[in-house]
């Protein structure tokens, strides 16, 4: 099924290869967000809890602080919405790979939450981790967050890499055609098991006003954006059970 993408990968290597190792060189690295990695919007005890875990945009990459983030930024929203006491945590590594998330989240301190937001893909997509091993990966996150969080965990759609323009063609377009098929593992296991995984389409961030200085990471209005679009399904108050 997926022997023309790896075709198409190994014919076109040197040139991937060639591009991939400039974009790095080129390519501003920006840091994580400082500041606290939590707080909430309201008085008194929250009525929901956020949390993020995940990659680079968990992590703050584009912004100063992590309250101007995606964690941040959801609670904001929802407080805002609802008018009710929302708290907000993010757990984020700036370059990591789900298996090494897994490992990092064994031993963290994690706060309670309503909600469990992962937003992943991107360097498992540049890493070319093999489909099989994120499956057991992303079920592997499930069983280790069970005992703590019972709702499904929210899957963020891997960023859709083909519409990368800071990224040269062709290696956009393969980085963009694997980004897919690890996304097409989170759409299967959101209804293969539902009581485990819901998915979440991730909005087009293409703006350049909307991204960081790297033009790729999203920058403060790109958070603030991405927390617009996605806070009405991430709203504990709107979803079922």
């Amino acid at each position: 099924m997926h022997l023309p993408f790896w075709l198409t990968t190994a014919l076109l290597f040197p040139v991937l290869l060639y591009q991939g190792k400039k974009t790095r060189r080129t390519t501003p690295r920006l840091p994580e967000a400082g500041g606290s990695s939590s707080g909430q919007y309201g008085e008194g005890n929250p009525a929901s809890r956020i949390l993020v875990i995940g990659e680079s945009t968990a992590a703050g990459v584009g912004v100063e602080t992590h309250d101007q983030g995606l964690a941040s930024q959801l609670a904001k929203q929802i407080h805002e919405r609802t008018g009710q006491t929302t708290a907000w945590h993010t757990f984020g590594v700036n370059g990591i790979r789900l298996g090494a998330l897994l490992s990092e989240l064994e031993t963290a301190e994690l706060p309670e939450a309503d909600v469990v937001l992962l937003s992943m893909g991107v360097n498992d997509t540049t890493g070319f981790t093999p489909r099989f091993r994120f499956r057991q990966q992303l079920r592997a996150l499930r069983r280790l967050l069970a005992t703590r969080y019972s709702a499904p965990i929210l899957l963020l759609s891997v960023p859709p890499m083909h519409l990368f323009t800071a990224l040269p063609s062709p290696l956009r377009y393969v980085m963009g055609w694997r980004a897919r098929q690890l996304d097409n593992l989170y759409i299967q296991l959101a209804q293969q098991f539902p009581e485990d995984f819901t998915y979440l389409d991730y909005p087009v961030v293409t703006d350049p006003a909307l991204l960081a200085a790297d033009g790729y990471h999203p920058g403060q209005r790109g958070y603030r954006y991405i927390a617009e679009a996605l806070a009405d399904r991430v709203s504990p108050t709107n979803r079922p059970g």
